[in-house]
């Protein structure tokens, strides 16, 4: 079961980031949404409708999601650079997969949503100086404070997360 909630293991971003870390998960970032595209876009409706685990999302769910918590971490980004230690707004993203446009919209609509957003987030993420990446905000859940940099560990891991939800049930239906 744990394997199914976390393909390729919970988040593991080292105390000491280096250059190289940075430019590696920036790559991923940038190259995510063309790659979910061109995993799922033959994909059918009962396919998109498909858990990738008991009691997980549907993989159109899981899209819709990526575009959503995707959007969020840009702007906490945003917030970081133009506020001073921002507590940042936190939601309920479980609520948020249960909203109809998660659960029945096309996926076309996040997919387009995710290049244009990534396409401008690592433009931006490329302009970044070690003193922007050293700025943080603070999660409220338990005070905890997250420096950009670390934060760019944390999506481009979201993005492989979530990557390996779908293409380990696509393998596993042998689709």
């Amino acid at each position: 079961m744990e394997n199914l909630r976390y393909p390729i293991g919970k988040p593991n971003i080292p105390k000491e980031i280096s250059d190289r870390n940075i430019k590696e998960w920036i790559e991923i970032i940038e190259l995510f949404p063309r790659k979910l595209k061109k995993l799922v876009s033959n994909l059918s409706d009962d396919q998109l409708n498909t858990k990738y685990r008991n009691e997980g999302w549907t993989i159109r769910q899981v899209v819709h999601h990526c575009a959503d918590s995707h959007h969020n971490s840009y702007t906490r980004f945003k917030w970081t650079l133009t506020e001073n230690k921002p507590i940042i707004k936190t939601y309920y993203e479980d609520r948020w997969a249960e909203l109809k446009d998660s659960k029945d919209g096309p996926i076309g609509l996040s997919i387009n949503s995710l290049i244009a957003l990534h396409d401008k987030w690592v433009y931006f993420l490329k302009l970044l100086t070690f003193e922007d990446l050293d700025k943080y905000f603070i999660h409220p859940e338990g005070n905890e404070i997250v420096t950009l940099k670390e934060n760019i560990g944390i999506y481009a891991w979201h993005c492989n997360h979530h990557y390996a939800h779908i293409e380990h049930l696509i393998k596993r239906k042998n689709w």
